[in-house]
């Protein structure tokens, strides 16, 4: 079976950990954050403020906003864009990041 990783013929460097949600999950270098979250299964990762529905990647290329998580106490960031490094820990994220 091809992996998108053998169709493109990549050979990225060693994984490694971050959490999402206290979770452990493995990233490859060079993914974005929401790459990491795809491939560890997580689709959705932000509920909106009105009605609490559920977000994850829309457009992909950080114009939406649809992706914004939390990483390492930032609320808002992009996952589309922000490239995810070892160690980070990002988390779910309710309204505009800053309730409660």
């Amino acid at each position: 079976m091809n992996s998108p990783l053998r169709l493109a013929d990549a050979h990225p460097g060693p994984s490694f950990a971050v959490t999402f949600d206290g979770r452990e999950i493995r990233a490859l270098p060079g993914q974005t954050v929401a790459a990491a979250l795809w491939a560890a299964g997580v689709t959705s990762w932000r509920t909106t403020r009105d009605q609490g529905r559920p977000r994850g990647v829309f457009c992909g290329i950080g114009v939406c906003f649809d992706c914004l998580v939390t990483v390492n106490d930032r609320p808002n960031q992009r996952a589309c864009l922000l490239p995810v490094e070892p160690g980070d820990t990002i988390r779910s994220q309710a309204g505009t990041g800053h309730d409660g």
